[in-house]
């Protein structure tokens, strides 16, 4: 019985502790090093660039809105 316990516990600790946990301490310290790093020139422009086309679409979105509501004010209604 006791042997039984020690396999079914023991090895899997085992494989767990030689195999699993190295890979996961390895890939958890490689993406907490490169979120501390901060975004790169490139994820800087293209976060910007994001942000100024979100900007644009919310101005026209806002000026459709205005004609919408000049020209069928029931409109929201339907929606």
């Amino acid at each position: 019985m006791e042997d039984v316990f020690i396999v079914l516990i023991g090895v899997p600790t085992i494989i767990f502790m030689t195999i699993v946990a190295p890979i996961w301490l390895i890939l958890h310290y490689r993406s907490k090093r490169s979120v501390e790093q901060g975004l790169t020139e490139e994820q800087y422009q293209t976060m910007r660039m994001l942000a100024e086309q979100a900007e644009k679409m919310s101005e026209r979105i806002h000026t459709l809105e205005a004609i919408l509501d000049a020209e069928a004010p029931k409109w929201r209604d339907k929606v």
